[in-house]
């Protein structure tokens, strides 16, 4: 299963800037015109988590294994994308491609970096993107209620519930109301997966702020939102670890903003993290929230999960309290689960399989 993530925004907000600080590199296009980027950019980040390092202390393995996600750098949308305007409609295929938005603007001022509207307005910005989000799955709803409006005179039920459905995506989308706002059904929810509406993916507001505004800091009306200072991350990508920790602690902060960012995004994806652990490798895996045992045990092998018998399961603190698998056998708090069993963040576990 891909977990990934579309960087999106305006032109010139530093999408591209915040790709390449994710990636510790230059892999993506930073210029000071729009559309610099066309095709997406797709980089693997590895997932910051300090309970692999005391894994390892335990364990001592061979090979210490963060897990992982995907971030999309996608070329900057304009007003107009949904009718195609700066290349939208393939910038928008693009966004509806992955599973959650990063959605970059800018509050930084600066006179050397153009802007596509001529002045920092943010907010304007926010709701220029979100319209088009918003127009693309209008677009999109009309288009399929009328084919399910047809399709429901033959009496077919489930047209009937689809032609419902897309009346009330319709409705509210004509009301500009995104639909990750919208409740929805446990049976809507189902047939929604037959559409890909932009709209209701998860988003998080990735605000690109100067120095002095991180120091001071910013609120902003969109939630939930991250603020991140590119020039600080610059700066702390030349530190070591102790200067890295002064510096930061001049803004009040304790972890870098792509640090954050990384941890923020992944909980966007609603992710959590078990983790395995012995002489060959630490390692963390990546499974939806409220996942079986026997699909986590799938991320490992396809095998596992089909001949799946049962988990050996131990909470992350009992197995560092009483330093590993051996200390909570004996103490009893190592945990023989089912097909059942629903997988916990931080769950240390062992899968038998026939």
């Amino acid at each position: 299963m891909s977990f990934s993530l579309g960087i999106v925004g305006l032109p010139n907000v530093g999408k591209s800037t915040l790709f390449n600080a994710l990636l510790k590199n230059t892999q993506a296009e930073a210029s000071n015109y729009p559309f610099c980027t066309i095709d997406p950019n797709v980089g693997i980040v590895d997932v910051p988590d300090e309970r692999l390092n005391k894994l390892a202390a335990i364990d001592s393995p061979k090979k210490i294994i963060p897990t992982a996600i995907e971030f999309c750098d996608i070329a900057g949308l304009v007003k107009g994308a949904h009718k195609g305007e700066g290349l939208g409609n393939a910038f928008l295929s693009h966004i509806a491609e992955v599973k959650a938005i990063l959605h970059v603007v800018r509050l930084f001022d600066d006179g050397n970096v153009t802007h596509v509207d001529g002045s920092i307005d943010p907010v304007r910005d926010a709701e220029t993107i979100e319209t088009e989000l918003l127009l693309r799955d209008l677009s999109v709803a009309e288009s399929s209620l009328s084919k399910a409006t047809k399709q429901a005179r033959s009496g077919d039920k489930e047209w009937i519930q689809k032609r419902e459905l897309l009346t009330k995506i319709t409705e509210n989308l004509e009301k500009n109301v995104p639909l990750r706002t919208v409740t929805f059904e446990e049976e809507e929810s189902e047939l929604l997966n037959d559409y890909t509406f932009l709209t209701l993916k998860p988003i998080l507001y990735v605000l690109n702020v100067s120095e002095k505004q991180l120091a001071s800091g910013v609120d902003f009306p969109l939630k939930p939102f991250i603020p991140i200072s590119a020039k600080v991350e610059a700066d702390l990508a030349s530190f070591t670890d102790e200067e890295a920790t002064e510096y930061l602690k001049e803004y009040n902060l304790t972890e870098s903003g792509l640090v954050r960012l990384i941890k923020k995004s992944y909980e966007l994806l609603d992710l959590i993290t078990f983790l395995t652990s012995g002489p060959e490798e630490s390692r963390a895996w990546t499974v939806k929230r409220g996942a079986k045992a026997p699909e986590a045990a799938g991320v490992i092998h396809s095998d596992f999960e089909k001949n799946f018998i049962r988990a050996e399961v131990i909470s992350f603190d009992d197995y560092v309290a009483l330093g590993g698998e051996k200390g909570a056998k004996e103490a009893g708090v190592m945990r023989v689960e089912g097909k059942d069993y629903t997988v916990r963040d931080g769950d240390v576990m062992h899968f038998l399989a026939g």
